[in-house]
């Protein structure tokens, strides 16, 4: 298959965005790589989000907003995104981060090249002004579900996945934490996330809408995924919780 045809879906949830929807659509419009749709579900926003994304949407015809009359949260956002996909690939971007412009192109490279199911990226980390703060999340090797049980390295907004070798999926319906359930799920099945270590992305650290800002909150949303979803039994939870959160000071104050 040649790359140059393939197309791939960008999923966007968005609730509220209006300071920084604007920069993330337009970090997406100036890929190198032409071949995408976003499809941007906006979770019944009560600001100018909604303006915003008809403006886009008819400057651009691959941008496609989805509105919501109710607010569900993020998880049931991106599985109204992925129901409408149409592309082989998915790639995931929430409504205040951004991509650097050869984010598309070399990460549909790096797994066609590979022929890699599911892959992340380095990122770099800015505030809730979108000043970058020299800080890089850089990409290890590879992880797999054991790994991914004791890390917070994979970045959603760096993830791309092949659906015709991962296969249909969707989002468990929490309200954090969402997408290392759906990670760990789709590595359950067998599969590894291979990373790129170059830094393609931009993660804005704090003043999120959503739950995953408040770390004391993001802990124990880890926890309910290791004993909830995952049912691990205590210890095992307990080891992989202590791992976590090395590894999540590791990667805000030691990454460089």
């Amino acid at each position: 298959m040649a790359v140059e045809h393939t197309l791939i879906s960008i999923i966007t949830p968005t609730y509220c965005s209006e300071r920084t929807i604007k920069k993330t659509i337009r970090s997406v419009r100036e890929q190198t790589y032409p071949h995408w749709e976003m499809i941007i579900v906006d979770d019944a926003s009560t600001d100018r989000t909604r303006q915003l994304l008809q403006e886009e949407a008819a400057a651009d015809s691959r941008i496609h907003p989805v509105f919501l009359n109710e607010n569900h949260g993020a998880a049931f956002a991106r599985n109204t995104a992925l129901e409408r996909a149409k592309g082989r690939f998915v790639a995931f971007l929430d409504s205040d981060d951004c991509w650097k412009t050869k984010k598309l192109e070399l990460q549909l490279q790096f797994m066609e090249l590979h022929h890699y199911a599911f892959t992340f990226t380095g990122y770099e980390l800015m505030d809730t002004n979108g000043h970058l703060l020299n800080k890089i999340i850089s990409a290890p090797p590879r992880i797999t579900y054991k790994q991914m049980l004791k890390n917070t390295i994979v970045g959603c907004l760096t993830v791309m996945i092949d659906r015709q070798q991962i296969g249909d999926f969707r989002m468990p319906d929490l309200r954090s934490r969402q997408d290392l359930a759906t990670w760990l799920s789709l590595l359950k099945r067998g599969a590894v996330a291979y990373g790129l270590d170059e830094t393609l992305a931009e993660y804005r650290i704090s003043g999120k809408a959503s739950l995953s800002g408040n770390k004391w909150k993001a802990a124990q949303k880890t926890w309910f995924v290791y004993r909830r979803v995952e049912r691990l039994p205590l210890l095992p939870s307990c080891w992989y919780f202590v791992n976590y959160a090395a590894n999540a000071f590791i990667k805000r104050f030691i990454s460089i």
